[in-house]
């Protein structure tokens, strides 16, 4: 049953592809898809979202993406766990103050069934995991696109509050990048 379902995840996702690359009004170009997706991995790769992207069940903090204090886990949801819930303290925007609880709407990480790791994760990787449906929730390369460019949890990472460092690309350029990405064909680095 689970391999019928990748393998129709799968099949969805190629065609989707397809659809996108014949439905765009651009050329497919595979060198410039691959150059406006490095220039996007270097934000996905920070720690603005990186923090909330682990490779294990804890969420990471600081600059440095350092482990969560308190040995905060992701639970099931992705909301937290028992009396550890993310709500506790991510408030729906940023406490006021220097390194205090940043907050804004719907705080959470991916869930346990979709885990969407970034960290430790290379470019290509990042890339070939953000287009793959079984691994993304479904989604489509606009849908990825949508996610990344227009959600508030997204959005936050330009406003993380007091003592936070900004991702390395301004919102508007990370936009243009992910968005002429695919546009341009959604190719991955190699």
């Amino acid at each position: 049953m689970k391999a019928s379902v990748l393998v129709l995840l799968a099949a969805v996702a190629v065609v989707a592809q397809l659809a996108m690359a014949a439905d765009s009004s651009q050329p497919v170009d595979e060198a410039g898809a691959r150059a406006f997706f490095l220039k996007a991995a270097a934000v996905f790769l920070s720690p603005r979202c990186l923090n909330c992207h682990p490779s294990g069940e804890r969420p990471l903090q600081t600059d440095r993406s350092r482990p969560h204090a308190m040995n905060v886990k992701r639970g099931l949801e992705g909301r937290g766990l028992s009396a550890a819930k993310c709500a506790n303290c991510h408030q729906p925007h940023n406490a006021a103050g220097l390194n205090q609880p940043p907050g804004a709407p719907n705080w959470h990480l991916p869930p346990q069934t979709m885990k969407m790791v970034f960290e430790g994760r290379s470019p290509a990787e990042l890339c070939r995991q953000l287009k793959d449906p079984a691994q993304n929730g479904g989604k489509t390369v606009a849908e990825i696109v949508e996610h990344v460019t227009s959600d508030p949890l997204v959005l936050w990472g330009w406003t993380p509050g007091e003592g936070r460092s900004l991702p390395p690309l301004e919102h508007k350029a990370f936009a243009v990048a992910m968005k002429a990405w695919a546009d341009k064909g959604a190719a991955c680095p190699e």
